[in-house]
């Protein structure tokens, strides 16, 4: 790991991120400190008010900025969100899938510094900034 998980994880029936098989995520692109993953609406991802959950805006923010740095670790490099900053800039129409770009603003020598922004029909919905740290 990352590369035969990085790999494994851009397959359609992939087995080796279950929390992307639960929630139909698909990945676009994984580059070095850049991603790209796509969720298409399902209704299961709304709550109450018919609207996509904000915790599902989260994760898929959080896994996209994970994905952007695996992507530029070196082989042995493991990761863990430390700190996590989200802000909703308007409610995702049900129907709508959710495209997610990150990347790594900066690469520090255990610290990284990422951003990301999800869209939903060409309109930015959330946008968010973390923390990661190495892991030896």
């Amino acid at each position: 790991m990352p590369q035969a998980y990085l790999d494994e994880i851009r397959r359609p029936d992939q087995t080796v991120n279950n929390l992307f098989a639960f929630l139909g995520i698909v990945v676009d692109s994984i580059e070095p400190d850049r991603a790209v993953l796509r969720l298409p609406f399902r209704p299961e991802l709304t709550q109450g008010a018919r609207m996509v959950a904000g915790g599902v805006l989260a994760t898929l923010l959080d896994e996209t900025m994970a994905h952007a740095v695996l992507g530029g670790n070196r082989p042995g490099e493991r990761t863990t969100t430390v700190d996590l900053s989200v802000s909703y800039l308007r409610a995702v129409k049900p129907g709508s899938d959710l495209t997610c770009e990150a990347r790594v603003v900066k690469r520090g020598g255990r610290v990284l510094f990422v951003e990301a922004a999800v869209s939903s029909d060409d309109r930015e919905v959330a946008r968010a900034t973390a923390s990661f740290l190495l892991l030896a």
